[in-house]
């Protein structure tokens, strides 16, 4: 999903294919940049399943939209799921929030001034905080939707994902998380300097110093997430924000992966077709170095205007991903190409960052010159400053959700009965348990 804040989690379909042997990795090409077309970011795949790989054509007949359950809306009115949602129609039983703090949190806590984002499963608001009179965005998401797409598991990783983050320099930090008996809440931190896509499709490529500043601080949040034995498996450009000052946020984390220790793997395919690995495509039990190929393919986008692999042609890309060379312009240094090759290894046991992780992509080359305790204290200054004006300037946000109205449902507390539902109640349906989490009163507001 193209310029939205916070990208919201069902945009990505969860499929299966045959366990395939890895075929030979295919040597590297360099090309000079005439042999390279100029192009822009703008990607718009299309399905095309004229391939003669058996792996390609299975992933394909599975890509088809058509072949995939989705939720029966009004054709005249897609957004009618949504809206009823967001509107005030609530689901019959409230879900049980689990232990939390005493302090409630509730809608009616914050006055809701801006739609910034909108998705599959609901809207991203701009919002502030009536006592505190802090700016925050709120992502409201409809249970209804959720569990009609069985996707309850992977917003409750998200949410326990984002507080395990709230630290850390370089990831969109979790505030509140609650639940109304319609809707789920996450107050995340407003990040207001635009998606990196959104750059990157202005300007189509980054000079080596920029993507390079970058792509370190994607490199530190990534393995932090690594430390905490969680897999991204989505990074792209989408889900990079700036902040005001051009330092990266990553966010959206519905597709994390927890629990991977070590050298441990996992097979669920998920994850954005033009940065898919070549093991995920195969369906192979892949590690932590999934997000070191993603990593790749986003630097690579950087410096050339395009992921590395990318075609129109769905069938094609996939094909490229399994079995292409990877080609390099030499007008990016030595140092750039070596770590690109390196990132882009199909065979993940020889990737950069297979070993040591994090230490093996810190100490290439490519890095040399950056400091990483100064980059992670954000003492280094950002190639590029967005130039906002203030917290409520919306210059980078997509103008279609800005010009929406806000529903006036998302500010009012849904009621069972004469009880507000709040971060206290406990009921019986346990889908969502655990979900509420309202931080300790002396971080309430850092």
């Amino acid at each position: 999903m193209k310029n939205v804040f916070v990208k919201i989690l069902g945009t990505e379909r969860k499929r299966a294919s045959e366990k395939k042997k890895c075929p030979p990795t295919p040597t590297t090409v360099i090309t000079p940049p005439e042999d390279i077309a100029s192009s822009t970011s703008t990607r718009v795949p299309q399905l095309n399943h004229n391939t003669n790989n058996p792996d390609v054509r299975l992933f394909l007949s599975l890509d088809n939209p058509r072949n995939v359950p989705a939720v029966t809306v009004d054709p005249a009115d897609p957004d009618r799921d949504d809206e009823d949602a967001m509107n005030g129609n609530k689901d019959d039983n409230p879900m049980n929030l689990g232990n939390t703090e005493k302090t409630t949190v509730k809608p009616n806590d914050f006055e809701f001034l801006k739609v910034i984002g909108k998705g599959s499963f609901g809207k991203v608001l701009l919002a502030r905080h009536k006592t505190e009179n802090h700016v925050y965005a709120v992502k409201v998401l409809q249970k209804q939707a959720i569990m009609k797409r069985n996707e309850a598991k992977h917003i409750m990783a998200e949410r326990n994902v984002l507080l395990q983050n709230v630290k850390h320099p370089f990831l969109v930090g979790l505030h509140y998380s609650f639940q109304t008996p319609d809707k789920l809440y996450f107050v995340l931190d407003y990040v207001n300097g635009g998606e990196l896509f959104f750059h990157l499709q202005r300007e189509r490529y980054f000079s080596e110093h920029r993507a390079k500043f970058y792509a370190a601080e994607m490199a530190s949040a990534i393995g932090y997430l690594h430390s905490l034995n969680i897999i991204y498996r989505d990074l792209k450009p989408e889900n990079i924000l700036l902040d005001s000052t051009g330092h990266i946020i990553l966010t959206d984390f519905g597709l994390c992966k927890e629990g991977i220790v070590g050298q441990g793997t996992t097979s669920t395919f998920c994850g954005t077709p033009e940065y898919l690995a070549p093991e995920v495509l195969r369906k192979q039990p892949y590690d932590k170095t999934v997000d070191w190929w993603c990593l790749g393919a986003v630097l690579y986008e950087m410096m050339y205007g395009l992921p590395p692999f990318y075609s129109r042609d769905t069938a094609e890309m996939y094909d490229n991903i399994l079995f292409k060379p990877l080609r390099l312009r030499t007008n990016v240094s030595a140092a750039g190409r070596s770590i690109l090759e390196g990132l882009l290894q199909k065979e993940k046991d020889l990737r950069l960052g297979a070993n040591r992780d994090f230490y093996e992509i810190k100490s290439h080359d490519f890095f040399s010159d950056i400091n990483w305790q100064d980059l992670y204290d954000k003492k280094i200054t950002p190639p590029y400053n967005p130039n906002v004006s203030g917290q409520l300037d919306l210059k980078h946000f997509d103008p279609e959700f800005v010009r929406e109205p806000v529903p006036a449902s998302v500010g009012r507390s849904a009621t069972n009965g004469s009880k507000l539902v709040s971060a206290s109640v406990m009921e019986a349906d346990a889908v969502f348990e655990g979900f509420s989490y309202v931080p300790p009163a002396e971080d309430a507001f850092d």
